[in-house]
Order: C-alpha cells, then structure tokens, then sequence
C-alpha cells in the first residue's frame, strides 16, 4: 500500500512497499558486488592459466638428461679381440661392433640375439695395425693393415615392412671392393689411419711406422651393367709434424686434416688441393705434461673435442685471426672427468656428444650450450673402450675392455637449451666471435641450431621505441589541444576521427607500410628529414604570423577553430619536402642519400626501423590519443576556472594544473599504447624484413618475439626444441609486459595519490 493525502495524492510508499525496494536494491548491490568481483578474478584466472600453460609447454626443456640400463651382452667376447666400435640403429631393434680381429657382429640390443655375424676378409697374413671410422651418420669405417693397406666396409640397414611390420635388416659393404686398397705403396704398417667420405670421393690419411705421412685420395666408378666398381688412387706424401703421431682426422669437405700427437699438440693441415696440402700450424690443446687421450669430430666435422689424460674435455675449431690465417682455437671447456677420457662419440643429427673414461664413467655434453647434462658410471671400474649413439639420440651402446657391451635408453630431447645459448654471447662454428644470433633452420643436417633470445627482445623493444616516439608526441600533445582548445563542435567531429582509425585492421597498415611507405621513404629520403626539421618551423612561423592577424581575423575564424588553417600549411609544407629531395640528393649526398649512407659505414635496410615506427605509430596514436583526451577532459572545471580567475594564462593553466590532475590518466593511456606496441605482430611481420639484429639503428629493421612466433610456429615440430623455444618467446613476452604494466600501474596509483587533492 501507498499512503496518500486527504486529496489523494501519493505521499510515501507504504512500509510493505519500502521493505521490497530495499531488498530489490540490496539484491542489485550484491549481484553488482560480486559480479565485478567474479570479473575481477575471472580476468585474474584466465592470466594465471596463460602463464601456467606457458610454462608448462616451456618446462621440458630443463629437465636433465636420463638413461634407462636395458641389457646387458658379452656376445662381442667369444672372438677375444678388443671392441673399436660399437653402434645401434635408429629404431634401437639392431647393435653393431667391430673388433680387431674383423669380426663385425649385428646383435638385438634386448636380447643380445646374433642377427648376422660376419667376418672383415683380410688377406692371408695380414694383420690390424690401426682402425678408423667416419663421421657416425655415415657408418664408414676402416682397418689399417701391416703391409701398408686399408680394407675399408660400412655397415647400413635395408628397411622392409613385410605384413606391414617393419623388418630392419643388417649388412655390410665394402665400398671401394672386397680387397684391401694401398695406402702406402711402400708396404709399412699403418700407425694411425683416418677416412672420411667427400666431394670428391673417399679420402684416406695414414701415418706408416716409418715416420711418414700420408693422403690418398680414392675415386669409384660403377659399370652401369655389370655394377663391377672402379676404384682410382691418388697419394701424397705430406710433411711429418716431427713427432709420434697417434690420431688423425679428417672432414667431409677434403679440406682440413687434425694430427695428433704423443706432445699434446694438433697440427692443423690445409688440403683443399691435395697436391699443395700442407702443414699450416701447430697448436697445444692440453696442459703441459699431459697428452691427449682421445681426439673426434662434432657433427659436421668443423669443430674437434679434445680429451685429455687429465680426463678435461675441451672443444676446438679453426678461426681465422688479423692475417686471415686459420688457427685453431679453444673454444669451451665441459665438465672434467676424473680419470683420462678413453673414448668420444658424436651424435648423428645434432652437436651433442659423450665422453667416456678409464674408470667407466660417460658424461653426455651439448657443445653450443656448453651444458654437461647427464654423468653416469656405466662399468665398475673397467674403462670405456668404446660407445655409440643411436641416431635419434634415445639408445646408446658401450663396450669396456672385456667386451661388455651395456645398451641404455637415452632421453636427452632438449640439450640445446641453457642460460648461456638463449641470453649470452655464444660462440659458433664458423664465426670469428661470440655473438646473439637466432637462425632456428638450415638446408644441411650438419646445421648448429641458434637460439639466442636476445636478438627478438631487443627487435621487440627497439620496435616499441621507435613506435612510441612518433606516436606520444603527437598523441597527447593533439589530446590536449582536443580537449582543452579546441571548440566542442570541432572536438566533436575530430575525436570519432580519430578514434575511428584504431578499427583500421594492423594488416592494411602493414600492407601499406611494406609496400608503398618502405620504397617511398627509401626513394625520398632527404625529405623524411626535411619534414621533421621544417614542420615544426614553418607550424611555429604560422603561430607567429597568425597572432599578427588575429585581431583582424576574429571574425571569421572563431577561437577554436585555428588549427583548421594550420591543414593547408602541413600539406604545401610536406608537398615541398617531397619534391625537393632530388635536388637536395644532388647537393649534399652525389644524387644518393642511401648511398651515402653506406659508404659512411651506415646500415641502410628499405624495411626498417624508421617505416615500423611511423606505420605502427599510427595504430597506437588512437589509443593513446583517446584515453589522455579523456583524462584531459575531464579534470573538474573548478580547478581550470579557478586557476584562471587567479589571473593565469591558458598555458599556464594547462601545464601547471590540468597536467598534472590528468597525468594518471595520461600515464595509463601511453602505457597501454606501450603494450598495444610491443604485442604489435602484422606490422612489423610485414614491414621490417623479420632481421634478427641486435642494435638499435633506425634504419635497420628488426625481428620482434611476437613476430617471430607468428612466422616460425607454423613451421616447426610439435614437441621440438624450436617448438618450445618459441613458447619460450611467448613466455618471455608475457613477463615483460606484465612486469611494464604492473610497474606503470604502481607508477600511476602514486600519481593518482599525489594529485588526488587538486
């Protein structure tokens, strides 16, 4: 009921009446109160479960290196001679080792079951005086013999899928013929020996016991009929180091040879041109009084890992130093053993290795990270005399000096990754210093993968930079002219002007900054400097004139409305910039200002800095400019007024009070503008050639993390290191804007606090 007067009309809800507004207003609080509250915490949840999906995805690559003991075999033993080599297929279903007796053994490395046992032909008296193999990928392997040949054969697997289940079959092939090939046409027995398959055919070095040394080059040709092989040599005789040599090695390319020998030392041979090799240099790789234990290949044969008697593990490749001169250099050092390393084996598809040593302990290392990611004791005191690695890294195989082969499961998917690859200087193969690169692919398998997050961090805020000085000046500086001197109804036509332009797809201006803006500047670039240095002239020369003829004027342009005049001065001034700059080209840069420039020692790229700023300063001026005109515009009218009845001018009312009161507000607004720049992906995707450099020159261009997530995603296998790594990217891009906006937040709850009694 509703209490009414004498006359009728309604006074007071009645009781019942009120009691129910109350609760219905009780109700619309509670639901807004915790509605809000829900919002809040929904927004909090859903940031918390992208960080937690981040991190999930990235997590897998720190964990360590495992191995999983399998079996264990002595099917090696029954011949009595020592194992040289030993190796398992990549579907870990056959193993293989070689003796020095010939002996050349395909075993299931479960079961230890004899697949095919076969027997190396020596001929009658001839006996193994050394023993070499090639890269492991390519399961090349040779026997040096005492009358001064080599029997060279490789072990391959044929792959069949009988009733659709895959049959791995072993075999083994003599690739230069069933018959020993000389080396030494003299007869010595072979010390030392190396092969190595190349480009142009199969090459053999050999140290006889007589002090010489040796490079052979062999040739093959195959009848196209009969299929019987050719085999063509070719020998040099090279300078002897002028010591014992004990390992020789040889890379695919035929143009470097390592001898090592009983001093510590390796000599390093140029044989590029076999009939010029020569030796070039000598370096020491170990301390003094100690020698080297162990010599072999990385992946790609570029760089060589040194073990030593003192069980140090070191990494070397050649560099060339001021006089162009290839030297070998120390690279990094691993993990120590305690005991002298005994063997080393390379992985197949990756710059990974193990290192194995005299009291039976292998550590498993990564050479561009520099990590030692797995030490593990595989024999009880007996030293490893040999070790494999499975193809795709998940087996591995050792033997010890009784002929104990022990077959492990191996999980190592991640040993790429470390602090020092992804945000130091790391030193690469074929570089003359340590630097950040990322370049995640290659065409070659021997390829070293470079991870280095550096480069598309500081490409991320170098775009954000250079963003942001174009857009915040000219943002705020138009939002205050908008909100505080512009008339209401031109207020009302510019403000959804602009603000219209943040609907504008970052593709169209992506597109259009690639693709007209990049060679227009390129082509007019005095003019891109003439603009900024006549614009602000000619805009502070127009002010001038025009308070000259204001008094005249008032009439017809009312206040307001001035900065209507000043369209037709951008536009002639612009105009005459653009179609100055041939003739400036022509007086001041020789007709070239980009020519100029790099013959001055500056970078010029047509897709650069400079481009991205412009094109993405576009995108976040109607962010920034809408959030700092709103701020602006609504500072209390009190305080404006009451600062300019105290006899202070506009400017000063603006700078002295409006400012401040709105500078919160302005602050959020070029911090989000900020994080609208730095998540920013089609533009600079489009616009800056995807560079991964580490500098901050304007006209280079530049590779953003969100970028290069953009384009490599698509492109990588799910699960792999680069699949992580870009989660990586993702992860770090997240941090770095939550760690900005919470810093801008604290930033602008102080201002808010300070200025909250204006």
């Amino acid at each position: 009921m509703t209490t009414r007067t004498a006359n009728g009309s309604s006074i007071l809800p009645s009781p019942e009446r009120r009691e129910k507004l109350r609760k219905w207003r009780g109700f619309k609080d509670h639901g807004t109160k915790y509605g809000v509250a829900f919002g809040g915490f929904s927004v909090i949840g859903a940031l918390a479960l992208i960080f937690i999906f981040l991190f999930i995805e990235v997590l897998p690559i720190f964990r360590p290196a495992t191995m999983e003991f399998k079996a264990q075999h002595s099917v090696a033993a029954t011949s009595g001679a020592e194992v040289l080599l030993t190796s398992v297929d990549r579907y870990l279903e056959v193993g293989v080792s070689f003796d020095r007796s010939g002996r050349v053994l395909f075993f299931e490395p479960y079961e230890g079951r004899t697949l095919l046992d076969e027997q190396v032909s020596f001929g009658a008296g001839e006996q193994v005086t050394s023993f070499a193999h090639a890269e492991e990928r390519t399961g090349l392997v040779a026997f040096g013999l005492d009358n001064g040949k080599a029997l060279v054969v490789s072990h391959a697997y044929d792959l069949s899928y009988p009733d659709d289940v895959r049959l791995v079959t072993p075999k083994l092939e003599y690739v230069l013929g069933e018959e020993a090939v000389v080396v030494d046409a003299q007869g010595q027995p072979l010390e030392a020996l190396a092969i190595q398959r190349g480009p142009r055919g199969y090459i053999v070095a050999g140290s006889t016991a007589d002090g010489r040394l040796l490079l052979v080059v062999y040739g093959t040709q195959t009848h196209f009929m009969t299929g019987a092989v050719t085999v063509t040599r070719t020998a040099y005789e090279l300078e002897n180091p002028g010591s014992t040599i004990q390992r020789i090695l040889l890379d695919n390319m035929m143009q470097a040879m390592y001898v090592a020998d009983d001093r510590g030392h390796v000599h390093y041979y140029d044989i590029s041109t076999p009939s010029s090799a020569h030796l070039v240099n000598s370096t020491r790789v170990v301390a003094e009084g100690q020698t080297i234990s162990s010599l072999a290949f990385l992946l790609g044969t570029v760089s060589i890992v040194v073990g030593s008697s003192d069980g140090s593990v070191a990494q070397w490749f050649l560099m060339r130093d001021e006089e162009n001169i290839r030297n070998l250099t120390h690279i990094r050092e691993f993990d120590s053993h305690s005991a002298p390393i005994t063997a080393i084996t390379a992985e197949h598809a990756r710059k990974g290795f193990v290192t194995g040593d005299a009291s039976g302990v292998i550590k498993v290392h990564y050479g561009t990270s520099s990590r030692t990611l797995l030490a593990e004791k595989i024999f009880d005191g007996n030293p490893v005399q040999a070790m494999g690695l499975a193809p795709r890294n998940n087996g591995f195989i050792a033997a010890d000096d009784r002929n104990q082969l022990r077959f492990y499961e191996l999980r190592n998917p991640h040993p790429q990754v470390s602090w020092a690859a992804l945000w130091e200087k790391v030193m690469y193969e074929g570089r003359s210093e340590a630097d950040f690169v990322w370049q995640s692919s290659s065409a070659t398998d021997e390829f070293e993968s470079k991870f280095s997050l550096v480069p598309m961090t500081v490409g991320t805020i170098k775009a954000a930079f250079y963003a942001m000085l174009f857009a915040v000046p000219l943002a705020v500086m138009g939002a205050i002219y908008t909100a505080y001197f512009m008339s209401p109804k031109m207020r009302g036509l510019v403000k959804p002007i602009i603000e219209i332009m943040e609907a504008l797809p970052t593709v169209i201006l992506g597109f259009l900054a690639g693709l007209w803006l990049a060679p227009f500047v390129e082509n007019n670039l005095p003019s891109v400097f003439s603009v900024l240095l006549l614009m602000p002239l000619g805009m502070i020369a127009f002010a001038y004139l025009w308070t000259k003829v204001r008094p005249r004027l008032m009439h017809i342009v009312p206040d307001g409305w001035e900065s209507a005049l000043l369209i037709p001065v951008i536009l002639v001034i612009g105009w005459a910039c653009v179609t100055a700059s041939p003739f400036i080209e022509i007086w001041f840069f020789d007709g070239s200002m980009r020519q100029w420039f790099t013959e001055n020692g500056i970078t010029y790229d047509q897709r650069n800095a400079l481009v991205v700023g412009i094109a993405m300063g576009f995108a976040v001026i109607p962010t920034i400019f809408s959030i700092a005109e709103d701020a602006i515009f609504t500072v209390p009218k009190h305080l404006t007024q009451g600062s300019l009845a105290l006899g202070a001018t506009p400017w000063q009312t603006v700078t002295k009070v409006v400012l401040l009161t709105a500078s919160p507000g302005i602050f959020s607004a070029i911090m989000i503008g900020l994080g609208r720049a730095v998540g920013e992906t089609m533009i600079v995707l489009m616009a800056t050639g995807n560079s991964p450099v580490v500098n901050f020159n304007i006209f280079e261009g530049m590779r953003t993390l969100s970028a290069n997530i953009a384009v490599e995603m698509a492109e990588t296998a799910v699960g792999s290191t680069h699949y992580r790594i870009l989660y990586l990217s993702a992860l770090v891009l997240f941090a770095l804007t939550f760690v900005v906006n919470t810093i801008a937040e604290l930033v602008r709850q102080r201002l808010r606090k300070r200025y909250a009694s204006l």
